[in-house]
């Protein structure tokens, strides 16, 4: 009975930078709520407990105002 070689192949590198071919992007389309982040605003992801405290973006910033004031970091009117 023959031992069959099967030919080894090296993984391909890839620099730091590219695209893995396994990553299809064919069919990608635009982000629809892109436009409602301003430009210089930062996204955050609460865990479920603060989010529950908080029914809107409106109530989390104001409270992180008042935090903000009370640590001394934070200006004293409300700019938005």
């Amino acid at each position: 009975m023959k031992s069959s070689k099967t030919k080894s192949t090296k993984p391909r590198r890839t620099a730091v930078d590219e695209i893995l071919p396994e990553y299809d992007f064919s069919r990608a389309r635009p982000n629809p709520y892109a436009t409602r982040y301003r430009a210089g605003s930062a996204v955050v992801v609460l865990d479920p407990d603060v989010a529950a405290a908080f029914p809107s973006g409106r109530e989390v910033n104001q409270a992180l105002r008042v935090l903000a004031r009370l640590a001394g970091k934070g200006k004293s009117r409300r700019t938005a």
